[in-house]
Order: C-alpha cells, then structure tokens, then sequence
C-alpha cells in the first residue's frame, strides 16, 4: 500500500512539468541530454565528475565547459572536464540526466531534476531524480525494480524525445 502511495507522488511529481518539457540537447548519436527548462546546459551546470570524484554535487563554470552529445557541460575545473573529455560516457548520468523514477513509473522524461540533492551513485553509475524526497526510493529494496523498470522504459522514451515530443 505505502509504495502504490509512493509511486502515485512520484508520477505526479515527475509528470508535473510535462506541459513545460521540451526535449534536451540532441546529438547525432541519437542520444539525448537533459538541458533543463532554461539555460542550455547539461545538468543544469553541476559537474557531473564532481559526483564521483568529490562524492557531492558541484557547479560547473562555463569556463571549464566541454562539448559532449551537442550539448555543453560544464566542470569545476580543468581536470574534471578532462577526466570527462576522457571517457564522457562513465560520468554522464543514465537516462540522459532526467528523472529516474519518471523513466522507470510511466516513461515520463521531467527535466526538472534536482542535482544538488536528489541523485545517487549505484554500481558506479549516476541517476537523477525530481525531487529529494523520492531519491529515497533509490536507496530502498526496491532499488532494483526502480532501475529495471527504467531501463526497459528508457529506449522508447528516448526515441519520443529524439523525436521533439513526449
């Protein structure tokens, strides 16, 4: 009962912004970015390397910015964006950097991720989710379930966001 409850926020959470979504950075490769509601960058600007290597959520600057799937990312400093620049595809988070558990609940896609508290690191891999109060979801038993569910969502997902639509 207490996680059909779950899974009815976290829908209504992650598919709060789908009137407002547009589809992220695209490239040729078919993949897809999450670029946020506003500004045009990966992530919302937060390193993404930072996550792995400081174990915490970090701005990225323009400054240290690198080009990655037609979209921009942005790093703290030059040995972060190097590290990325290296091998983009160990740090970028799963499903284009969009909501985990929107991915996996109804294959929704909601950009409106929280990146300073709403993300883990699971197998060495980075996931996003809308809200901190549902990243918990990711750290519970049902941890797997979320993720498979996502998985097997993600590429018909991507496709309607390669597509300009959800």
């Amino acid at each position: 009962m207490m996680r059909m409850a779950v899974r009815g926020l976290v829908s209504l959470a992650c598919g709060a912004w789908l009137g407002a979504v547009a589809p992220g950075g695209q490239a040729a490769t078919g993949e897809v970015v999450n670029t946020g509601l506003f500004g045009g960058v990966a992530i919302m600007g937060y390193d993404t390397v930072a996550y792995f290597t400081e174990g915490r959520a970090m701005k990225g600057s323009p400054d240290f910015a690198y080009e990655w799937l037609g979209t921009p990312w942005h790093f703290a400093n030059a040995e972060h964006r190097e590290l990325f620049a290296a091998d983009p595809a160990r740090y970028a988070p799963q499903y284009g950097g969009y909501c985990t558990l929107g991915v996996g609940l109804d294959g929704h896609a909601a950009e409106n991720i929280d990146p300073e508290r709403a993300w883990r690191i699971i197998d060495d891999k980075l996931y996003f989710v809308y809200d901190p109060t549902y990243v918990e979801e990711l750290d519970g038993p049902a941890q797997h379930e979320w993720l498979a569910a996502a998985e097997a969502k993600w590429p018909e997902l991507e496709d309607r966001l390669e597509q300009g639509g959800l």
